[in-house]
């Protein structure tokens, strides 16, 4: 750890923390550098319960606490619950990361209405409804953070990405009106869109790997010279959860390592 996040590493001490989908991957990364900041961390998951409960242990490891909840964000009555819980549990809310995402990579003349469905609900809906139920919660605490996850296919065309790219865009929406109306409630709404990471997902995603002639050709086309880490989008998350970010508001912070800016 370098001397500046040594000197920052409890900027989340005495907050609670709930990141949506973060059994693994990106959400889990963002959960276990909150948890070493000193934040009670609300675990997420709901179909693949071993990786989340690995998640947790590894969060009461570091000596924070973590709570289990299952809950499908496609469903608003498990968010309403999953709030509920936070509540009960830790006594209120103050950072909400939208990380939950799911979809149906198919060209468009393959989609079906219930995969449209399906992918707008976890990607776009869900961000709208679990920051309703957030926000009073927030409030009580004289404010709080909210950050959706999006991606870069939000903006650019992938392959077989029309729905999640759609439902992505509209989430980047969803963010720009929380962002306004939240803000008298003294609640800051970004999002973070990362580029190509290095992580598990990838492997649903060979289209895009084949579409750059290879991963090598990907990492070559990066200015900061390497891929993406779950760590570097951590890091970029947490610092729009502290108050040096106060006056960033609806904005989606690109982190990609340069890869968008070369043609």
């Amino acid at each position: 750890m370098t001397e500046g996040n040594s000197q920052n590493k409890r900027r989340f001490e005495g907050k609670v923390a709930l990141i949506t989908g973060s059994g693994r991957g990106i959400g889990r990364t963002i959960a276990l550098r909150m948890a070493q900041e000193g934040a009670r961390v609300v675990i997420n998951f709901f179909r693949n319960r071993e990786p989340a409960e690995e998640a947790m242990m590894m969060i009461r490891e570091l000596g924070a606490e973590a709570l289990l909840v299952r809950a499908n964000v496609a469903e608003e009555d498990d968010l309403a619950r999953m709030i509920a819980e936070t509540e009960q549990a830790f006594g209120g809310l103050d950072i909400l990361i939208n990380n939950a995402a799911n979809g149906f990579n198919r060209p468009v003349m393959e989609q079906r209405v219930k995969g449209w469905d399906w992918t707008m609900n976890i990607n776009a809906r869900a961000a709208l409804f679990a920051a309703q139920h957030a926000a009073p919660l927030m409030e009580k605490r004289g404010g709080g953070y909210i950050i959706n996850m999006t991606s870069i296919g939000a903006e650019h065309v992938l392959p077989d990405y029309v729905v999640v790219g759609a439902s992505k865009a509209a989430l980047e929406a969803v963010t720009r009106y929380l962002a306004v109306e939240l803000a008298p409630m003294n609640i800051s709404v970004n999002a973070v869109s990362a580029g190509v990471v290095m992580t598990e997902a990838l492997e649903h995603f060979p289209q895009l790997s084949s579409w750059f002639d290879g991963m090598e050709q990907i990492k070559k086309r990066i200015p900061a010279g390497r891929m993406v880490t779950p760590e570097d989008v951590a890091a970029a998350v947490c610092f729009l959860c502290t108050p040096d970010a106060q006056m960033i508001r609806g904005q989606i912070l690109l982190v990609d390592g340069g890869f968008l800016l070369k043609p």
